[in-house]
């Protein structure tokens, strides 16, 4: 192959030094792809040195649930977070000094209205905060006593969308997801055991054989969703759940079933902490703990239930009976936008409130420290998550990842069927307009003209395909390669070899109608050679669409890029502008156009050998001098076919960078920053043996500070209360 490459490959991709320097590139990229070692789930979750032998064996990640989870403890204090705008002019806090407690065996809700911090809050503890050189995080965060930089605890995080491979069933969803994240279970029937418990758990055995399904074929239910996104969180059993917002886009049923079964799973030791916007009363009860914010700041945290209203009654303010507490809770902590006056009042009220419990905090927050021997009284050790280990082998990835893949290839009923039906009514199309072409000269302008077309179509049909379904893979495959499910080597190449003969059928489809009724170079080496080289550029195409997927953000924005880059491919494609008139800034780009690479090939495939009809000595009389007056002259198909491969491995390989480059990265919690500029507008406690609670007033002592510049706060009502 190396000896073939000499003058011909020179040819190709821009001749002796661009050539040579993406084959350079490619061959690297594709030593590291298949020769790199398995993932490693993150450096920081290795054991460390002065951990217990008993521990490390406890939890060596190798078997599966076992019912025994490790209690962890989470405090934080003074979490603060802002926001800079680009000019770093203007600073938007979006935390405020916020302290708390999660405690195993409990369900903590991070509760209040729209942009009050719940999600930042729940991002934070989780270590999830998409960094940003605009953010500003600092803190302290401690897992059972130690910093969070050394916490070595499973975590689980269920994120708002739901994402999966919609053509496979839950079962199947949970046993690949035990089979990539457990490589230690290597028996059937040990694996099948393990995703029946979960079934149960989770209540999802009546769906088990159903498909998750998404927006173009019905499957499970909104919170059958949920429970299955939990469902694989509860794989490598972990100490700490976090959910944000489970109940978003459920009806009240469906939402009550998800907090059951976080609740559950609180009750089996589990610490877990959901974000949540304003529940019904009933799952407003089964809270253990409560945390409110509001614009970032901390109103109340501690325990839920009546407890809050208890705090908020010593203040004047009373829950109305028959009022869901977690609406009365909703709208004490927001602010009316109303009126001028309303928005005044209830800020300042607010205010109150924040700084009143600030004063309180000391008492709640770190009573006493966690300490392993604290842990040890109930018969569980603290166990760090020993899950510094690498996941299966590259191969055993790359099979259970080909396994998946042609499932959800193959499966995908909807979109197979409307890619035939395209390919079919194109090719019955442009047979019908290009029908039975002869020899005569006009023809000669009618082949170009359907090869060009043919090869535009067959392009863009695979890279719409692509780019319409590979952003919301991606979001699928970034969070398991987070948690170290697989490489990326294993993931890019099954993918590859998963689509091949479904990408393959269409453009034979395609060309299996086409070149008949066109009357093409009628020879069956010459419709082999046509439908390979359309079927390469396809397989080109869809690698585009990849590169284009993983360097956009959206499916909206995949869709406006990727034909956007196509077009520009098709103006240089050989036909609507010569090669050797193109300008010289602009003569790169036919080297890496696979439309100009298949229209020549579809050219030089149809046209050597055939004779032309003439009547003048200026007539073109063989498709040779068709080729020449193109710039086709003297090149050959393997010209083509080599131009093709590098493009397609040119495009894989610059999603692999991509993909490796984009990875996400989480904001560091740096030490916190002491502010002594505090207000001092605290509320106090209204005497519960008065007849009649009051409206909540400032203290004497705030009023004399701050008489000019607040009025007293006005009367608090529940909207909807009588």
């Amino acid at each position: 192959m190396l000896a073939f490459g000499g003058k011909k490959v020179q040819q190709v991709l821009g001749g002796n030094g661009l050539g040579q320097v993406l084959t350079a590139v490619a061959v690297t990229l594709l030593v590291r792809l298949f020769s790199g070692p398995g993932p490693v789930i993150s450096p920081e979750n290795e054991v460390e040195d002065g951990d217990d032998r008993d521990e490390k064996d406890a939890d060596d990640g190798e078997a599966p649930v076992s019912g025994k989870v490790f209690p962890v403890t989470i405090r934080w204090s003074g979490i603060t977070c802002s926001l800079s705008d680009k000019s770093s002019k203007s600073v938007r806090f979006l935390l405020k000094n916020v302290s708390g407690e999660a405690k195993p065996g409990r369900l903590l809700a991070i509760m209040g209205p729209s942009g009050s911090g719940k999600t930042t809050l729940l991002n934070v503890l989780a270590g999830q905060l998409a960094a940003s050189p605009r953010l500003h995080l600092s803190g302290i965060l401690e897992f059972n006593g130690k910093n969070a930089s050394k916490n070595t605890y499973k975590f689980a995080y269920v994120r708002q969308e739901d994402l999966f491979f919609s053509q496979l069933t839950v079962r199947e969803t949970l046993s690949l997801a035990i089979e990539l994240q457990l490589p230690g279970i290597s028996s059937v029937e040990e694996r099948d055991e393990h995703v029946n418990s979960l079934l149960f758990k989770l209540g999802l055995v009546s769906c088990a054989d159903t498909n998750v399904g998404d927006a173009k074929v019905r499957g499970i239910s909104g919170g059958e969703k949920k429970r299955l996104s939990l469902a694989c969180e509860l794989i490598a059993s972990p100490s700490v759940i976090f959910a944000d917002e489970p109940t978003t886009g459920l009806d009240a049923y469906q939402a009550e079933k998800v907090m059951e079964t976080l609740q559950q799973l609180a009750k089996d030791g589990h610490t877990v902490i959901c974000s949540i916007h304003q529940p019904r009363g009933s799952v407003y009860h089964k809270f253990d703990d409560i945390v409110l914010l509001s614009e970032g700041s901390l109103v109340y945290t501690g325990p839920a239930g009546d407890e809050p209203l208890a705090y908020f009654s010593k203040f004047g303010y009373h829950c109305p009976e028959h009022v869901n507490p977690a609406e009365f809770l909703a709208d004490l902590i927001s602010i009316d936008y109303s009126s001028a006056e309303s928005v005044y009042s209830s800020q300042k009220r607010i205010d109150g409130l924040v700084e009143s419990f600030s004063y309180r905090l000391s008492t709640i927050i770190y009573a006493t420290p966690i300490t392993r021997e604290v842990l040890s009284i109930s018969g569980k050790k603290t166990a760090t998550r020993t899950v510094g280990r690498k996941s299966g082998g590259w191969w055993k990835q790359f099979w259970l990842l080909l396994r998946r893949a042609w499932m959800q290839a193959s499966r995908d009923g909807p979109t197979n069927i409307v890619r035939a039906n395209m390919s079919v009514a194109s090719a019955i199309i442009f047979g019908s307009v290009f029908w039975r072409m002869g020899r005569s000269q006009t023809s000669i302008q009618d082949r170009m003209g359907l090869l060009q077309v043919a090869a535009i179509n067959t392009a863009m049909a695979a890279l719409t395909k692509t780019v319409g379904v590979f952003p919301k893979e991606r979001a699928i495959v970034d969070r398991e390669r987070a948690k170290g499910s697989y490489a990326l080597g294993p993931y890019l190449f099954s993918k590859l070899l998963a689509e091949i003969p479904i990408g393959a059928a269409f453009p034979l489809m395609f060309g299996t109608i086409l070149y008949p009724m066109a009357r093409l170079h009628p020879t069956l080496t010459r419709f082999a050679k046509f439908c390979g080289i359309i079927t390469m550029e396809s397989f080109a195409a869809s690698a585009m669409g990849l590169t284009v997927g993983a360097m956009v953000p959206t499916t909206e924005a995949a869709m406006a890029v990727g034909p956007s880059l196509m077009t520009v491919f098709i103006v240089f494609g050989g036909y609507y502008i010569n090669p050797e008139n193109t300008p010289i800034i602009f003569r790169w780009i036919p080297n890496v156009s696979l439309i100009r690479w298949a229209f020549q090939g579809l050219c030089i495939n149809e046209f050597r050998g055939l004779q032309f009809d003439h009547q003048h000595s200026f007539d073109i009389q063989t498709g040779e001098q068709a080729l020449e007056r193109i710039s086709f002259g003297g090149t050959q198909i393997t010209d083509t076919v080599v131009a093709q491969s590098r493009i397609l491995l040119f495009w894989y390989c610059t999603t692999y960078i991509l993909l490796e480059k984009n990875r996400p990265k989480y904001q560091q919690l740096e030490p916190p920053l002491h502010n002594h500029n505090k207000s001092h507008l605290k509320l106090e406690e209204i005497n519960n043996d008065q007849p009649q609670p009051q409206p909540l007033e400032p203290s004497q002592e705030s009023n004399q500070q701050l008489e000019s510049q607040f009025d007293p706060i006005g009367p608090f009502i529940l909207e909807g209360a009588k």
